[in-house]
């Protein structure tokens, strides 16, 4: 059995299906992690209409082995659908950001941080149980300022599992590669943390439509490693989104593939400033 099983009995389900012990163990755990008023790490979900996907996220976070105190928090991002309400049932401490979009999302939730290291997370996600100490350990090596790492797609019906395994066998090799002079080219919002002082002094960019995770990344050089952590601890596994939007699991490959081809002279220089997904520069 897969690590995720268990939390796809909830996920895209209506929150009023749920199990009630899932219910009561996530709202038990967050309970418990409200009282710690001096967490090493905080995780910060933003959340933009994901009534069906929150408990499975949440889920995954509260079964999260830590040997050091946490803080788990969420930013509504002005959501049309019962978001809010299932915040409210489960008892998250959440803060509401009208100015729609992840940048002002993820400054919102970085602004409320009260912890040492700051974890990105993305609702749409599910996190092994070691994920958030896998990347403070990480974080608390001398001169790494942020970590981020890989991420898998669900299966479905729609996605063959061995098309599914060649596509991320590939990308991953491809950010492997493009990791090592342009690192924070591979930095997603789901598998992101950072140093949170460090964070707050530089901030995310609130101008863009995205981007806003590999510009803070890049933002962050100057001062020290950006590390990507290939560990399965670490993996985490997620909905299709771009991928989806692309037209399905090969041609997001030969999107990517022709893309990166282009840029392939690229991946062996440093970069000083790129282009965000919407073509936005970004300095």
């Amino acid at each position: 059995m897969k690590w995720y099983t268990k939390y796809l009995q909830v996920y895209e389900q209506p929150f009023d299906s749920a199990p009630k012990e899932a219910v009561d163990f996530v709202k038990t755990k967050l309970q418990k992690l409200s009282e710690n008023k001096k967490p090493l790490a905080s995780v910060i979900l933003i959340c933009y209409n994901e009534e069906k996907r929150l408990l499975s996220c949440l889920w995954s976070l509260c079964d999260n082995i830590c040997d050091f105190p946490i803080e788990i928090l969420a930013v509504n991002n002005n959501s049309s659908d019962r978001t809010e309400s299932v915040l409210q049932q489960l008892g998250v401490t959440y803060f509401n950001e009208l100015k729609k979009g992840p940048g002002h999302a993820r400054q919102c939730g970085l602004n409320q941080a009260k912890g040492t290291y700051h974890i990105c997370i993305d609702t749409d996600t599910m996190y092994p149980n070691n994920y958030i100490k896998t990347h403070v350990k990480k974080l608390m090596q001398p001169n790494v300022v942020c970590t981020f790492s890989l991420w898998s797609f669900i299966p479905d019906e729609q996605h063959s599992k061995w098309g599914l395994w060649w596509y991320e066998s590939l990308r991953d090799f491809y950010l492997r590669i493009q990791a090592i002079q342009r690192p924070e080219l591979c930095v997603r919002g789901m598998t992101f943390a950072f140093k949170t002082e460090l964070g707050k002094q530089l901030g995310f960019r609130t101008d863009i439509i995205r981007g806003e995770d590999g510009s803070l990344a890049l933002a962050m050089k100057p001062y020290g490693k950006l590390v990507f952590i290939h560990s399965s601890k670490a993996r985490v596994i997620t909905g299709y989104g771009t991928v989806g939007a692309d037209g399905g699991l090969f041609k997001s490959f030969k999107v990517r593939f022709i893309k990166g081809l282009k840029g392939i002279g690229g991946l062996f220089t440093r970069k000083k400033k790129y282009k965000d997904k919407d073509n936005n520069l970004i300095k």
